[in-house]
């Protein structure tokens, strides 16, 4: 989609870019077919449906998805969002919503934790900005328990399930669709009072879409599309499915098998474009120009002195940001991995050039041979033999590496697996799958590069 500035206004037909968090059910999620559904996602399609307009929606988690609108990355984000005073001072909130509200659950043969009261000096699983990290944290000091903290509601469950944890504050609805989904819970309080949801836009921008969201709010509340939506997730016909390991195979294997091409796509893309950079610089560093060594030392300390995570956020939300421009997520991705990547096969080269014996060169030299050509027709074909193995290794680990990229929004095999868990709460046989395709993968790149050596080496 083309970059539209967040200050445009809003009106019927155009398209919308609207952030999310997939990894929230029954609010936002993605179901087996790959489609994303949930509460908040069938209401703003029914909102727009009404009002004449379209939405594109960007799934990159629920802190990445509030960058993305403040860095102008996306009109606007809903993603099971309360409307705090703090909030106020950064976003501009629609009517609300959803009126939430948190309960406390324990494991399902727990039948110690009955109160607040039971919980003194034991741990208690919160997620990361929501409203049941906020009311654990207001009573925790009366009634003497400590918290620790999740970025997912799926981790917070298998917290309490592991017994790390004693008890998991979620809301309510959260909780629910859990419970129905097998995640081995049981809810012991009563709903405590919670903050409303409601859609979000930079501040200061986009008046005119809050304006339609507002208006198309009511008319699904009048028309009782609203009531349906939210009884198709919570009321008792909410379907459950089949969580047995050949069961979860057959019903998320078109989704896995997507998640591993992109990852695939991702790895090779930015290895290729990695072996230039890194060809490049490489001969930087061993270059008899004191400017170029320079710049390629530079190059490799940034790009290995700072954290892979640091850099995709830095190059897709910060770059854009202060250029004022749109990228998206899948080129962010390729320039991260490829950057990071070519940092360390830039080492690859060196190291390689430098383990040619300095004799090689010299003679080529005393031969009469220009520095370049002996580089090129002596020097480089014995580096690049030792160099193979590194190579090699240096793709196995991109290809782990793009597991990060979920952070951007990317759904790779990694946060393919994070969705799915989202909605199943299945994270032993789900991160069992993963593991089992990686490693497949991971073992054919092994035995390529075996065979290479061996070939090379004969």
């Amino acid at each position: 989609m083309l970059f539209t500035p967040a200050t445009a206004s809003a009106q019927p037909g155009r398209t919308y870019t609207i952030a999310t968090d997939v990894t929230f059910a029954p609010f936002e999620f993605q179901d087996g077919s790959g489609n994303f559904v949930g509460i908040d996602i069938d209401l703003l399609h029914a909102i727009a449906e009404d009002q004449g307009f379209s939405v594109q929606i960007q799934p990159v988690g629920f802190d990445a998805a509030l960058q993305a609108v403040q860095a102008d990355q996306a009109d606007g984000v809903i993603a099971g969002m309360s409307i705090t005073d703090e909030r106020k001072n950064v976003f501009d909130f629609s009517d609300p919503y959803f009126q939430s509200g948190v309960q406390m659950a324990v494991l399902a043969d727990n039948d110690d934790i009955t109160s607040y009261d039971d919980l003194r000096g034991r741990r208690v699983a919160v997620k990361n900005g929501t409203e049941g990290a906020a009311f654990a944290e207001s009573i925790k000091a009366q009634y003497g328990f400590e918290t620790v903290y999740f970025a997912d509601s799926a981790s917070m469950y298998d917290e309490v399930r592991t017994g790390n944890s004693v008890a998991v504050f979620d809301d309510y609805p959260v909780l629910a669709y859990g419970i129905t989904q097998g995640n081995g819970l049981k809810t012991v309080t009563e709903k405590e009072a919670g903050n409303d949801y409601g859609f979000a836009v930079n501040k200061g921008r986009n008046p005119e879409l809050l304006q339609m969201f507002n208006d198309g709010l009511q008319n699904v509340r009048d028309s009782g599309r609203y009531d349906e939506i939210i009884d198709s997730y919570l009321g008792e016909g909410a379907a459950s499915s089949d969580n047995s390991i050949p069961g979860l195979i057959k019903s998320t294997y078109p989704q896995l098998l997507k998640g591993l091409w992109l990852t695939l796509v991702l790895s090779v893309v930015g290895i290729a474009i990695a072996l230039v950079i890194g060809a490049v610089f490489g001969l930087f560093r061993v270059s008899r120009n004191v400017v170029l060594r320079g710049i390629g030392s530079v190059y490799v300390a940034v790009f290995r002195g700072t954290p892979l995570l640091v850099q995709a956020f830095f190059i897709y939300f910060g770059i854009p940001a202060a250029l004022h421009f749109q990228m998206s997520a899948f080129t962010a991705g390729i320039i991260t991995l490829s950057l990071n990547a070519g940092a360390y096969m830039t080492e690859i080269v060196r190291g390689g050039i430098q383990s040619v014996d300095k004799g090689q060169m010299e003679a080529a030299r005393s031969l009469g041979i220009g520095y370049l050509k002996s580089m090129r027709k002596v020097v480089m074909p014995q580096a690049i033999r030792t160099m193979i193995p590194s190579y090699i290794n240096q793709f196995v680990i991109t290809l782990k590496d793009t597991s990060i990229l979920s952070v951007i929004g990317l759904a790779e095999l990694t946060q393919t697996g994070r969705i799915i868990i989202a909605r199943n709460f299945q994270s032993f046989n789900m991160w069992l799958i993963i593991a089992v395709m990686y490693f497949v993968i991971i073992m054919a790149l092994t035995w390529v590069s075996n065979r290479l050596e061996k070939r090379i080496n004969a």
